[in-house]
């Protein structure tokens, strides 16, 4: 297949919010699209109509945007291989299956869901092997076709699976795939309802969207051989096959909810911004060596190869993300971040701030908090004391270890009597009188500047001192230190 006629897909079921192994797979086919100038397509897999969730379909769609996947075939796109959701191609996939059950391919299956559950039950009770179904209308006679059509019995179509032999195929990240046929079954293809199964519908599909080749997760491995036989009942030729790496928690486990976030909505809303995502899920289960971490979406698309993806299950590390995170946060210019941060801090300041919230305070902010927070949801707990007007915190804390209640109350009113006559409160003109104030005074520069610290920001740590000042302004300062002060005098 040549790499100029690439055409993949990513194909949900609008079953639930997108779980990040399922985008995972939307991004590798992304990407091998645009490395190859292939179409990427999103195809919406909506036949289990008992298990569709509300909403979860505009949520996979918008994970998708957020990330930058943009589509060229799908909904709200359109294309000339459509439609593009299953539950309106329910007359091609009743067709094909009709045209399975002509060729001798697939057989009715009349047997009711009491029946199948006995047989399971008689089986266990003999300690056999479950399986799924033990082929008791196969071979069903005319005669009893008959007889079961006239009562109008509701049916299934099964395929007809070959009952010796093996199915082959060559997995592009695991390489040849044996299985025997003599441990499949006779799987549904089209349910009593009129509405196919996954895999019906699924080689359809594919094969008349003309997908070149199908990635998707490894779950689905074992339901390959199927499809290949499938492929050769319909005399089609099979795409080439792909299967992802697991994506596991942190203890090794399949990743879940108790391992913290898994769907991308979740990390939007925890604060972290879609580069890092983007690049992050594509370290699950690719890489380009054992060092290179980051990497920008162009530098993605250039360099993704499916020979590069790992036959091993991938971890997802959140403390990793979280770095990572960071380091694009760094990376954005102010007025990026600003844009970010805007909502961020309407939304997560106390109620007593007021609001709106000054775009040019923020502006003057962003700089001072940009390589301290990781993720975007931190700046608003981490820059609160910005916004409060009375700061809450132990009067302990203003006491340096090598300091006295007095020696500190003596050390904030000097600064506060040298602060007060500044005209210019400028980080510069600030250090430029608080440095010689604590020689004067015969303190390390620390014992002075952290109860003044504190002071101003209620916390042990903060952005730079001078700097945090100079945002906060004067009037506000000097405001906060004859508050410490009180405190002092009354504790």
């Amino acid at each position: 297949m040549s790499e100029k006629n690439v055409r993949v897909r990513y194909a949900p079921s609008p079953t639930g919010y997108p779980h990040v192994g399922n985008i995972r797979t939307a991004l590798f086919n992304w990407l091998y699209a645009r490395h190859t100038g292939g179409k990427f397509l999103v195809r919406i897999e909506d036949t289990d109509q008992s298990r569709k969730v509300e909403g979860a379909l505009e949520s996979i769609l918008d994970s998708l945007r957020w990330l930058g996947l943009d589509w060229d075939e799908g909904p709200q796109k359109g294309g000339d291989y459509g439609p593009y959701v299953q539950s309106e191609r329910l007359d091609l996939y009743r067709k094909y299956s009709q045209q399975l059950l002509d060729s001798g391919h697939a057989y009715k299956c009349y047997c009711t869901s009491e029946r199948l559950a006995e047989m399971r039950s008689q089986m266990e009770a003999r300690k056999e092997s479950v399986r799924s179904y033990d082929r008791h209308c196969r071979n069903l006679s005319a005669q009893g076709k008959s007889a079961f059509e006239a009562e109008q019995r509701p049916c299934v179509i099964r395929l007809k699976t070959p009952l010796e032999g093996q199915v082959r195929f060559n997995d592009l990240v695991r390489g040849e795939v044996v299985f025997e046929n003599s441990q499949l079954d006779d799987l549904v293809l089209l349910k009593s309802d009129g509405y196919p199964t996954y895999h019906l519908a699924n080689i359809i599909d594919d094969h008349f969207m003309e997908i070149s080749h199908v990635m998707r997760a490894d779950e689905w491995l074992s339901s390959t051989p199927r499809h290949v036989l499938l492929y050769e009942a319909f005399g089609w030729e099979p795409p080439l096959f792909a299967h992802l790496p697991m994506i596991l928690g942190p203890d090794k486990s399949k990743l879940s909810k108790r391992h913290g976030a898994t769907a991308v909505t979740e990390f939007r809303e925890q604060g972290y911004l879609p580069e890092a995502m983007l690049n992050f899920m594509a370290l699950l289960g690719w890489s380009l060596d054992d060092k290179t971490e980051l990497f920008t979406r162009e530098e993605l698309v250039k360099l993704f190869s499916i020979d590069r993806i790992s036959k091993t299950a991938a971890i997802f590390d959140h403390e990793k993300l979280r770095w990572m995170n960071g380091n694009y946060i760094r990376q954005l210019r102010t007025e990026a971040l600003l844009a970010q941060l805007m909502p961020v801090f309407e939304r997560d300041l106390p109620n007593s701030v007021k609001r709106p919230i000054s775009e040019e305070y923020v502006r003057r902010i962003v700089p001072l908090i940009q390589e301290r927070i990781n993720t975007t949801k931190e700046a608003a707990p981490y820059a609160n004391f910005f916004f409060l007007d009375e700061l809450e915190y132990d009067p302990k804390l203003l006491i340096d270890k090598k300091m006295t209640s007095e020696s500190t109350l003596a050390a904030l009113k000097a600064a506060l009597g040298k602060l007060s006559e500044l005209q210019e409160f400028g980080h510069e003109s600030l250090e430029g009188v608080l440095r010689p104030l604590a020689e004067q005074l015969g303190l390390k520069a620390g014992q002075l500047f952290s109860p003044i610290r504190i002071a101003c920001t209620g916390r042990t740590a903060s952005p730079g001192l001078f700097e945090t000042m100079e945002v906060l302004g004067k009037e506000r300062c000097l405001k906060r230190i004859e508050a410490a002060v009180g405190k002092l005098i009354s504790s």
